[in-house]
């Protein structure tokens, strides 16, 4: 498989996704600019995490209109991958392929730790090489990470099981402690913490490589 990893200005977690497929998942990957107009050859497109135009409008707002955007949306709707970490995350939520919103933590503070994620649905081509309700260890950077939805939002996300990821501890106050969500169709993927900062035990841990490893396994058969 062939992946892009998009590379906006402000962008600092470009070079972790980089190596997460090309050395823990040995697949082919290249960096795109933001300015290219294309996505043609890749099998799945990545967004990283960082400060994408240095979040100066709110997190996201900006990188939605640079150029690359509309394959990113074509990429969405043609039922390919889409991978959004952290802003990349938060840009998901900006164009709307992903619903609700992320917004500043609770307690108004940037927080970088190494935190318990439970695996909501392992029944995605995110999460198949994860057990049901498996708890993993992933870091966290963020100071806009609580997700936000109103109640038939959240009501519409448990029904179609696109609840992927939760925290077990709350810690940036998350409508139902939630870290990532997928769209209807599962092969959009966002969430906050940072699965290509845990791809080995060197670096804490290891549990973010099972993601990778269910994007890349075309044997894995996956229930809607």
């Amino acid at each position: 498989m062939k992946f892009a990893v998009v590379n906006f200005p402000g962008s600092n977690c470009d070079m972790d996704l980089f190596y997460a497929i090309r050395d823990g998942v040995k697949q082919e990957v290249e960096l795109v600019d933001y300015r290219a107009t294309s996505l043609d050859g890749f099998d799945g497109v990545l967004i990283p995490g960082g400060f994408s135009y240095g979040d100066y409008l709110r997190s996201g707002a900006i990188a939605v209109h640079a150029p690359i955007v509309k394959e990113i949306i074509r990429f969405a709707n043609e039922g390919k991958i889409v991978l959004g970490i952290c802003n990349g995350f938060q840009i998901l939520t900006e164009l709307g392929l992903l619903p609700g919103a992320l917004i500043q933590n609770e307690k108004s503070r940037f927080i970088c730790e190494t935190v318990d994620l439970e695996v909501e649905n392992n029944q995605t081509i995110f999460t198949s090489h994860y057990q049901p309700k498996e708890v993993i260890k992933v870091p966290v950077a963020h100071g806009e990470g609580r997700y936000y939805c109103d109640e038939a939002t959240l009501q519409e996300l448990k029904e179609n099981r696109q609840i992927i990821f939760k925290y077990k501890d709350n810690i940036n106050g998350s409508v139902d402690q939630i870290a990532g969500i997928a769209n209807k169709e599962k092969n959009v993927l966002g969430m906050m913490p940072h699965p290509e900062r845990a791809i080995e035990e060197i670096l804490g841990s290891d549990d973010g490589l099972k993601l990778f490893q269910s994007l890349i396994n075309p044997e894995v058969k996956v229930n809607d």
